[in-house]
């Protein structure tokens, strides 16, 4: 299956583009072939995704999210969030972490543009747990 990131994603509107890490025409994804209780992604968010061709070009089907979104914004902006709030955000950190943990099995460091929003993401995080 193709891998790639996604290009903009407009959950209000129910699609968007992916681009392709092979280089290919970029990819039109439409909601309902994002992942059971998935409601949107994120720019730059790495994911994997089948391709058939419709009327307007390729189209992607069945996405499979490779990482969990950077919310580095919207966990910032919101410091001393409750503690049933920050759940969520902590599992999807943990999520986070066990995909860069394999980036590191394999010998490598992630990206600089990804540690970078991994390193902001974690002091966000920081933030909001220290009293």
């Amino acid at each position: 299956m193709p891998t790639g990131k996604v290009k903009w994603y407009d959950a209000e509107k129910g699609f968007g583009f992916l681009s392709r890490d092979d280089g290919g025409a970029e990819v039109f994804v439409h909601s309902s072939a994002l992942p059971a209780g998935t409601e949107t992604m994120a720019k730059g968010q790495r994911v994997e995704f089948g391709i058939a061709e419709g009327r307007k070009g390729a189209q992607a089907l069945q996405v499979r999210l490779l990482e969990a979104p950077l919310a580095v914004a919207a966990v910032a902006k919101h410091p001393h969030k409750k503690p049933d709030e920050m759940i969520p955000i902590i599992e999807d950190l943990m999520k986070l972490l066990d995909g860069i943990s394999d980036v590191y099995r394999r010998g490598k460091h992630p990206e600089p543009k990804e540690a970078r929003q991994i390193s902001e993401l974690l002091t966000a995080v920081a933030r909001d747990i220290a009293p």
